[in-house]
């Protein structure tokens, strides 16, 4: 027991590993793509063609293995926790090789998530025992799961065609939204794939159900769209400050899917369901701090992709005075209109 969870333990820190640094490596590639092409952040695909990226994928990939791998062998009270470790690495990374400073409040902030996400794991109930891709299926299509789903469809919509091309330079909570909420879904699909895998090798075959094939592209729509904007929320915003909230968001509205459609909080102790109010208010907290927190990054050279923003700025000359309306930006005006007192006459 206890070296099946010491082999647990490893696995899930070599996971928070490889999944902090992937962030880094993975904007490393984005910014690299930028150079030569349009950004992620404006809708470009070119860090699909560049090395990097990739590597940073594959880092992220060998991560969600390890902690996939770390489940079966240690319970998640052990490696849920052990995830917010990932935020740690990716701050401390960028802080070093992106030179993205993250501040003292930053800081406190990071550490507010990470002590409200353990508080909200080590009170959360335990995990129904699942034995076939049926079962999951029945608790997929129950009325109020159904409802949660038709709720994170519609904010995701929302997010996606109003909010993104409006708000999503500027707000990094539109991108990140989207990819919390569309995460607990793939969680969900995730999950039921893995028992599918499982009871396969166990000599149950569950490729003949079409509920497993439901929850393949389930999970794959969702994970296309999970790595789309949190491209365009990396390639836009601090990664020290991306990682943390992502975490949180997406811990979040997992759990809150796994109630729903579990029903984990049948029978929970009132004290259990305060513990993990509290966490989930720590977590906002430390949201909220780091959101205030956030230094902008600096702006990019424009290019022959970046569509430029004529600025005028006029200059007006009278009785030998001269008025100057400047730019809010304090750049140089690209165009200069200057216009006499005669002219009026």
């Amino acid at each position: 027991m206890y070296s099946s969870n010491l082999l647990g333990f490893i696995l899930a820190m070599v996971s928070s590993a490889f999944i902090g640094s992937s962030f880094i490596i993975k904007k490393k590639g984005l910014r690299k793509a930028g150079v030569s092409g349009p950004r992620a952040s404006s809708g470009g695909y070119g860090y699909l063609l560049e090395p990097l990226w990739w590597i940073g994928m594959i880092t992220m990939i060998v991560g969600e293995i390890s902690n996939f791998v770390a489940y079966i062998y240690a319970p998640a009270v052990l490696v849920t926790p052990l995830g917010a470790l990932s935020i740690i690495v990716s701050a401390v990374l960028a802080h070093f090789l992106l030179k993205e400073k993250l501040q003292k409040m930053g800081a406190l902030g990071c550490l507010l998530c990470i002590v409200g996400s353990t508080v909200i794991v080590l009170h959360a109930p335990e995990e129904r025992s699942i034995n076939s891709v049926e079962e999951i299926w029945e608790l997929a299509i129950q009325p109020a799961f159904l409802l949660y789903t038709a709720s994170v469809v519609a904010i995701a919509l929302v997010l996606i065609l109003y909010f993104s091309p409006r708000y999503g330079q500027t707000n990094i909570l539109v991108y990140i939204g989207i990819c919390s909420v569309i995460g607990s879904l793939t969680v969900m699909s995730i999950k039921a794939i893995g028992i599918a895998i499982k009871l396969t090798l166990e000599g149950t075959n569950q490729a003949k159900y079409f509920q497993t094939w439901i929850f393949a592209m389930v999970a794959i729509t969702c994970i296309i769209t999970q790595l789309n904007y949190l491209n365009m929320a990396l390639d836009t915003f601090n990664t020290a400050v991306v990682s943390p909230i992502y975490y949180a968001g997406f811990t979040s509205f997992t759990i809150l899917a796994s109630a729903i459609m579990f029903k984990d909080y049948s029978g929970q102790s009132a004290s259990s369901i305060a513990s993990e109010l509290c966490g989930f208010l720590t977590v906002l907290s430390g949201t909220a701090v780091l959101h205030s927190t956030r230094e902008p990054d600096p702006p990019t050279l424009p290019d022959l992709y970046t569509p430029l923003s004529p600025k005028v700025s006029w200059y007006i000359q009278g009785n030998g005075e001269h008025w100057k309306q400047k730019d809010e930006d304090g750049s140089p005006p690209d165009f200069i209109t200057i216009l006499r007192q005669d002219h009026f006459k």
